[in-house]
C-alpha cells in the first residue's frame, strides 16, 4: 500500500471514530437519566451540570451533533470513492457502498449507540464537554436549518409545538416507567400504588376522597354535658363535627383532646361546649386533593368540612384520607380491616355499595375505572343507566357484579369477581 493511500485509510477510519462518537453522544445524551443528573449537578458534579445545559435545548444539541455527523459521513465517502474510483475504475462507486457501508453501520452507528444505550448515564457526562463546544460552533448554522425546517413544515400544515406541558408530561412519563417496571416484577404492588396514588392527588379532588354526609358522625350541640361525653367516647374519631338544629347546620368542632381538658378542670357535668368547641372550617368539593394536602400542612390542620358551590354540607375530608390515597389503608386500633370489602373463597368479593372504586381496586389490585363514579355501587348505575333490584347480574369492564343488597334508592352491598373474558352489559 502507498503511502497516499495508507493515509487515506486512515483518514477514513479516523472520520468513521468520530462518527461513532457522534452516534454515541447522541444516544448518551438523550437517554441519561434527567433525574440523576440533577442530582449529580446538586451535588456539584460539573459534566452531569453541562449534561443538563445541552438538554435544556436538545433540538440545537441534536441538530449539531446531526450535522457533525452528516460531514464526517460525506467526507469518509468522498476520500473512500476517490481511492476505490483510482483502483478499480468506473466499479469505484459500487465497491465504495459494499466496503463502507458496513463499516459505518457497526463500527460508525449500531456498536456506539449499544454501549451509549447501556452506559448512558457516564458516556454522556464523558461527551458533554466536547458537545458543548461542538454546539456554540455549529451554533449559527443549527439556527438556520431549525428556521428552515420549521418554516417548510408551516408550509404543509405542520406546526411545532413550543408549548409543551412540562409538568404533564414528566407525570405520564414517571408513571409509564412504573407501569412498566411493575408489570416487569422489579416493582412492588404497593411502592407502585404509593407513586402513582402521590402523583394521581392533583388529578383527584376532594369530593373524590371525603367521607360522604350520609356517612357522617356529628354531635347536637345542645345535648346534656354527659350525653355529648358518652357519645363523643363511643366515637373512634378525635374530632366531632358539632350542630346546632339540624345536622346540615354545623357550628363546631369538638377535639377529644379538648374535652378530656375540659372534663378534668370542670368536672362531667361543669363543662360548656361553646367554650370547648373550636371554629369549623369549610372547604369547597371542587378543591383538588393536592391543594387540599397542602392547606392542611400549611394550616396544620386535620380535619375539614366539605360544601357545594351552594354552601351545602356534602361531607368531611381529613388529612388521612388524602394520605391514604398515596400510602393506602392507614389502620389504628379502631380500624376494622378493609372495610367494606370481603374477598370470598370463590375468588369473588363482597363489597358495601358505597366503597370507593379505588379503595377496591387497591386492596385487590384490580383496575375498575373511577372516572364516571367514586363508588362501586356508583359505577353499576352509571353503567346501567337505572338502580337495579337485588339479584340483577352485570358484566362490564371484565367483571362480572351481582346486586345483594337496596335500600331504597340506595346499591348497600354488591358481590363483584373478575371475569376472564370481558362481556357487554346485560341485565338479569
Amino acid at each position: 500500500m502507498t503511502p497516499s493511500l495508507l493515509i487515506a485509510a486512515l483518514v477514513i477510519a479516523a472520520l468513521i471514530l468520530l462518527n461513532a462518537f457522534f452516534s454515541a453522544a447522541e444516544t448518551a445524551l438523550t437517554g441519561a437519566s434527567r433525574a440523576r443528573m440533577a442530582t449529580l449537578e446538586r451535588e456539584g458534579d460539573h459534566a452531569a451540570k453541562r449534561v443538563n445545559a445541552l438538554n435544556e435545548d436538545r433540538e440545537r444539541m441534536i441538530g449539531a451533533v446531526l450535522l457533525g455527523a452528516n460531514i464526517v459521513q460525506i467526507g469518509a465517502s468522498a476520500i473512500a470513492a476517490s481511492i476505490f474510483v483510482g483502483l478499480y475504475g468506473d466499479l469505484g462507486p459500487l465497491v465504495t457502498t459494499i466496503v463502507l457501508t458496513p463499516l459505518l453501520l457497526i463500527f460508525g452507528e449500531v456498536g456506539p449507540k449499544t454501549v451509549a444505550i447501556t452506559f448512558a448515564d457516564n458516556i454522556a457526562r464523558a461527551v458533554a464537554g466536547p458537545v458543548q463546544w461542538m454546539v456554540r460552533i455549529l451554533s449559527p448554522i443549527v439556527i438556520a436549518v431549525q428556521w428552515f425546517v420549521n418554516n417548510t413544515l408551516k408550509l404543509f400544515g405542520v406546526r411545532v409545538d413550543e408549548n409543551i406541558d412540562v409538568l404533564r408530561a414528566a407525570r405520564a412519563e414517571i408513571i409509564g416507567a412504573v407501569e412498566m417496571h411493575a408489570e416487569e416484577g422489579a416493582v412492588e404492588s404497593e411502592t407502585r400504588h404509593r407513586v402513582i396514588g402521590a402523583l394521581d392527588l392533583s388529578e383527584l379532588t376532594v369530593a373524590d376522597v371525603m367521607i360522604h354526609r350520609k356517612n357522617l358522625r356529628s354531635l347536637d350541640i345542645d345535648l346534656p354535658p354527659r350525653e355529648i361525653i358518652a357519645q363523643a367516647m363511643s366515637s373512634p374519631h378525635t374530632r366531632l363535627p358539632l350542630y346546632k338544629d339540624e345536622p346540615d347546620n354545623i357550628v363546631g368542632i369538638l377535639h377529644a383532646r379538648d374535652l378530656l381538658r375540659a372534663i378534668s378542670e370542670h368536672g362531667r357535668d361543669g363543662f360548656d361546649v361553646h367554650e370547648v368547641k373550636r371554629e369549623a372550617w369549610f372547604t369547597p368539593m371542587q378543591t383538588s386533593a393536592e391543594d387540599q394536602l397542602a392547606e392542611f400542612l400549611r394550616r396544620r390542620e386535620h380535619f375539614a368540612l366539605v360544601v357545594d358551590e351552594y354552601g351545602a354540607l356534602m361531607g368531611l375530608v381529613t388529612l388521612e384520607d388524602i394520605l391514604e390515597e398515596i400510602v393506602g389503608d392507614i389502620k389504628d386500633e379502631h380500624d376494622i380491616a378493609v372495610q367494606g370489602v370481603r374477598p370470598q373463597p370463590d375468588g369473588s368479593v363482597n363489597v358495601d355499595g358505597s366503597v370507593p372504586i379505588r379503595d377496591l381496586n387497591r386492596v385487590m389490585n384490580w383496575d375498575l375505572p373511577d372516572e364516571e363514579a367514586v363508588t362501586v355501587a356508583g359505577l353499576v348505575i352509571h353503567e346501567a343507566q337505572a338502580i337495579p333490584e337485588p339479584g340483577q347480574r352485570f358484566a362490564f369492564h371484565g367483571y362480572r357484579f351481582q346486586v345483594l343488597r337496596r335500600q331504597r334508592n340506595q346499591l348497600t352491598a354488591l358481590r363483584v369477581e373478575r371475569e376472564l373474558e370481558e362481556e357487554g352489559l346485560e341485565g338479569g
